[in-house]
């Protein structure tokens, strides 16, 4: 069944509702999570020379905005939550754009990569594809798109109070595909653990 423009409207608003309402909890849980293995994966398969200019889509409150500045990169941050733009503004000294996943303006051909940590998984699985076709006209010829979400059945509803969809490899990788892009490499997180213990999938894409 498709879902209409009041219950996309709904879905995007209840989500970020709740991260407005618990942004300083959320910072304080995750600016420690050790992601540099999915930094790592981004940066090694961009073939432009640094600094890489870097869409941070899905932001928060701008820890790895903080890191690729650090590095020497030119980052710019995405989120839809007003508390969390703010914290990345202050944190990182980036430009961070506020706007929703499913109204996006993005630039054309402006970026080298795009790190999508947790993302895409917010989108319900009908908006996809839009969606993803933005990311790609968004990125430079060659560009690389980073994505990590929790995996599923290719499920999607709500947990709790924010709205997800749940995807297994190949149906990811039928999806990313279809909107233009090839895949480099993908595995499982957090690294060394029984496949029943990694509830993320992190994949890597090239702009064909």
């Amino acid at each position: 069944m498709s879902l209409d423009d009041q219950t996309l409207r709904d879905i995007s608003r209840l989500t970020l509702e709740h991260y407005q309402a618990t942004a300083d909890a959320f910072r304080e849980g995750t600016w420690e999570h050790d992601v540099s293995q999915n930094i790592d994966a981004l940066l090694r398969h961009i073939q432009t020379p640094p600094p890489h200019a870097l869409l941070d889509f899905g932001c928060g409150p701008g820890r790895d905005l903080c890191v690729f500045k650090s590095m020497g990169h030119q980052p710019v941050g995405l989120d839809g939550c007003p508390n969390f733009v703010a914290m990345a503004r202050q944190a990182s000294g980036c430009e961070v754009l506020q706007q929703d996943f499913l109204a996006l303006e993005l630039p054309t051909a402006r970026f080298d990569g795009i790190y999508a940590n947790a993302s895409l998984f917010h989108i319900p699985r009908q908006e996809l594809p839009r969606v993803l076709a933005q990311l790609h006209l968004a990125l430079r010829p060659g560009g690389v798109l980073f994505a990590s979400n929790p995996r599923g059945e290719n499920s999607e509803g709500w947990n709790g109070p924010r709205y997800g969809a749940y995807h297994d490899w190949e149906h990811w990788k039928q999806l990313l595909e279809t909107a233009g892009f090839e895949a480099l490499e993908h595995y499982y997180r957090p690294a060394g653990l029984p496949r029943e213990q990694q509830p993320w999938l992190a994949s890597v894409w090239r702009k064909a």
